[in-house]
């Protein structure tokens, strides 16, 4: 059991790493050194998650035959990742035990994806880590961005303590734009304040934009250029949105009308369905 949850912990680790948390944060939240965990990331940017995994396991127990995986347990995990739009080991296991009663280890189901799958991280190695902005409570910090679908460009905001988001799809890349967007976000998502809002450097986030911000926060940050870290959570978000919503297609503007409906449909499973590691897996709002 022991070497179960070490697995486990291991996969938590580099699915937080991908997701740019830096190694202290995780070791803090998993209770480990800091040094184990950047040794075990380190092991894995040089052999991949699934055979860091099994030398690990080897090493503790030495070379074993492997346990016959139940055919049925593969076909719903390969349902769910099809379903939940490619989604991780640790919301598969999620949803395996929302639906059908079952709870295997989250280094099987990653076993069991290799066999249909190819998994490997698409992030670069070895990149330059900012600071993250914290947040305590919901609210806190809100950060925004913006999207280039061609002639559509989404407008993103995300309240990084409770991954509550919004997303309004505008004609242009104008600060006006961005007045748009922070009015209607503001006001239907985020109770009309936030602690601190935090923009990269975009002209969308300029001019009246900033002289209208502070109707809505006591503090406006720009996160500090070249620092991808610094956006982290609004730049998972985006990612999001591009893998299980809108895609990389560039679209016309007279789409704008359908795309808000997708959008919306997004939203609200994103709000109600979709679960969060950060979160417990639980989804950031639950139907009352």
């Amino acid at each position: 059991m022991e070497e179960v949850n070490q697995l486990t912990k291991i996969t938590i680790a580099w699915e937080l790493y991908e997701q740019e948390v830096p190694k202290t944060h995780i070791a803090k939240q998993l209770g480990l050194n800091r040094e184990t965990v950047h040794l075990w990331i380190c092991g894995i940017e040089s052999l991949g998650l699934l055979e860091f995994l099994d030398k690990y396991t080897n090493a503790k127990r030495g070379q074993r035959v492997k346990r016959q995986i139940d055919p049925i347990l593969k076909r719903r995990v390969w349902k769910i990742r099809e379903r939940e739009m490619d989604c991780c080991g640790q919301k598969i296991k999620y949803f395996l035990e929302q639906e059908y009663g079952q709870s295997p280890a989250v280094s099987k189901i990653y076993e069991i994806l290799a066999e249909k799958y190819k998994l490997r991280s698409k992030w670069k190695k070895n990149q330059l880590r900012g600071p993250v902005p914290h947040a305590q409570k919901p609210r806190e910090v809100i950060q925004m961005d913006s999207i280039d679908f061609g002639e559509v460009f989404a407008f993103t905001g995300v309240d990084i303590y409770s991954k509550e988001a919004d997303v309004i799809l505008r004609p242009s890349l104008t600060a006006k734009d961005g007045v748009i967007f922070l009015d209607t976000c503001m006001s239907r998502r985020f109770n009309g304040h936030s602690d601190l809002i935090q923009t990269d450097g975009g002209s969308e986030f300029k001019d009246e934009f900033k002289r209208k911000v502070y109707q809505y926060t006591d503090r406006f940050r720009i996160a500090s250029p070249y620092k991808k870290n610094e956006q982290a959570y609004i730049e998972s978000f985006n990612r999001t949105v591009r893998k299980e919503c809108l895609g990389w297609v560039k679209y016309k503007a007279n789409q704008i009308p359908q795309l808000t409906l997708v959008v919306n449909q997004f939203l609200d499973r994103y709000h109600y369905h979709r679960p969060h590691i950060n979160k417990g897996m639980r989804p950031p709002l639950e139907r009352s």
